[in-house]
């Protein structure tokens, strides 16, 4: 399994091209917008991640090979590679579905963006170095701005303990899908890793829906194809695409798009009004993109 970095060591954000920097954006506001949809589908929690992967891997699939990629001639080591990060992600999006029916919305959302945190963590300890000023600044201005983002209504409650511990497991299990993306991407294209995880994730969460007694099948399929699109086509394929252009602190602090996306969806469609502390957040979250982008 190779193990080169996607960010080659003593690059800075700078470094990277403009339309991955962009790319990273666009992804969180696409995946900011599946929350949305798992609420308005029919199914099981993770049913309906289910239908987002199996949906999505048919149309996955043909954009792969219509780029002239074809399977033969991958490393063994790659294929395990690719075949963990589709488990670690099935197993996210099972536990991260669950455990917002078991905690509040605020608590899901901290917990299980906890990536935020260890994705870059793991970079510098990948290069062996430590963030400069203007990261360690940028770092704790994301942190304080997440803070600020769940409000008054984050709390510690023993009622809430099982659902808090799946989605700090889904965190953990996203940064590492991450960090097996990022390697599969230093010597692959994005969208043949993003397929072939993709059809990893497939069985595992059929299994983990069926164990659990979920519906499976929808009698409506608008929310689910457009958490299919969404999610997995449009939002991980640019993410992907980010991995193996941008270090991992910029991937982690533009994660921060997603809450911030997710409050303006709650102001617009269910009235969920921002108070200052959320918009000092934005504020924050966006000077920290800022002072990462720029950095040289």
């Amino acid at each position: 399994m190779t193990t080169a970095p996607a960010v080659p060591e003593g690059a800075t954000p700078a470094n990277a091209p403009r339309r991955a920097y962009v790319a990273v954006i666009l992804a969180n506001i696409a995946l900011a917008f599946g929350p949305w949809f798992v609420r308005l589908a029919d199914t099981g929690p993770v049913a309906s991640a289910f239908w987002r992967i199996t949906l999505a891997a048919p149309l996955l699939v043909a954009m792969a090979l219509a780029t002239g990629w074809r399977p033969a001639g991958l490393a063994r080591g790659l294929w395990a590679t690719l075949a963990v990060a589709g488990v670690a992600f099935a197993a996210d999006l099972a536990s991260w579905h669950l455990g917002i029916l078991q905690t509040t919305l605020a608590n899901a959302t901290l917990f299980g963006n906890s990536a935020i945190l260890i994705f870059p963590l793991y970079g510098f300890i990948a290069t062996r170095s430590l963030p400069s000023r203007v990261q360690g600044l940028a770092l704790a201005l994301a942190s304080v701005g997440a803070a600020l983002l769940m409000g008054q209504s984050y709390q510690l409650d023993p009622r809430h303990l099982g659902g808090d511990l799946l989605c700090l497991l889904a965190g953990v299990l996203y940064a590492l899908y991450f960090i097996l993306m990022a390697r599969a991407r230093s010597t692959m294209p994005p969208l043949p890793a993003l397929t072939l995880s993709t059809l990893a994730s497939i069985a595992p969460l059929l299994l983990f829906a069926t164990a659990l007694g979920e519906r499976i099948v929808p009698t409506h399929w608008g929310a689910l194809i457009g958490l299919a699109l969404a999610s997995q086509v449009f939002g991980q394929g640019l993410m992907i695409y980010a991995l193996g252009r941008l270090s991992p602190l910029v991937v982690g602090i533009a994660l921060l798009v997603q809450p911030v996306v997710s409050a303006t969806i709650g102001w617009l469609v269910y009235d969920e009004r921002l108070g200052l502390p959320d918009l000092i957040g934005v504020a924050l979250v966006a000077v920290a993109l800022v002072l990462v982008r720029r950095e040289r």
